[in-house]
């Protein structure tokens, strides 16, 4: 099993993550605009944490997996049906993952989170981003 997720890992290398992180962007977005500037906070930090932080192969996988999980209209516990429960694992998918990677948000990254939710909600306020 090792092997075969080295071998996952290394063609993740290979992928124009340019264009991959601005169509996550977009769904992002779209998501942040369902759910509220609230609910869409951690979601945004660990984009920029994904694109901007210092990460292993795995956390940067553990992120991506986490985000499109969450802004897919496919769910394991559909809202649908199960009402409250089909919110809960893509919050419980989100903390988990916040958790385990909130050591990498910097000041800038908070910043830029706080610029981008001001954008998406229209507000005027926004925060200076220093490096």
């Amino acid at each position: 099993m090792d092997k075969e997720m080295e071998s996952w890992f290394e063609g993740l290398k290979n992928k124009d993550w340019h264009r991959i992180f601005e169509e996550t962007f977009d769904k992002i977005k779209f998501y942040s605009k369902k759910v509220g500037r609230i609910a869409a906070k951690p979601l945004v930090t660990l984009f920029y944490v994904l694109k901007e932080g210092d990460l292993s192969s795995k956390d940067k996988a553990l992120i991506y997996a986490c985000i499109l999980y969450v802004v897919s209209p496919v769910s394991l516990i559909p809202q649908s049906v199960f009402k409250f429960l089909g919110v809960m694992d893509e919050g419980a998918a989100i903390m988990f993952v916040y958790n385990k990677v909130k050591n990498k948000i910097t000041p800038s990254i908070s910043a830029k989170v706080e610029n981008t939710l001001s954008k998406f909600f229209d507000e005027v306020k926004y925060v200076e981003v220093t490096d």
